[in-house]
């Protein structure tokens, strides 16, 4: 099971299915799934944001300490992450 997967509430879920008798509650419930889903994805989003936010601090503070950092750089990648590569 993915860390995704491991975030949803099965049984919360279960109960609201078992609730949802007429066609407004389960309009309710797949409202519901999809705005936890769209948190969960921007949770994730920020996350590795963050990330690369301290990936690239560390290696401005090393370079400017010349602990062998000097030639590489940083690259963005689609996802919001960030790679760094030999320059040169």
């Amino acid at each position: 099971m993915s860390e995704q997967e491991a975030s949803y509430d099965y049984q919360r879920y279960r109960q609201l299915l078992s609730e949802a008798v007429d066609e407004a509650s389960r309009l309710r419930l797949i409202s519901l799934l999809i705005a936890e889903k769209a948190r969960d994805r921007l949770e994730v989003q920020r996350a590795s944001d963050r990330d690369a936010m301290t990936a690239e601090t560390v290696a401005k503070v090393l370079g400017t300490k010349g602990l062998g950092t000097k030639g590489l750089a940083t690259k963005a990648l689609g996802d919001g992450r960030r790679e760094q590569f030999q320059r040169g």
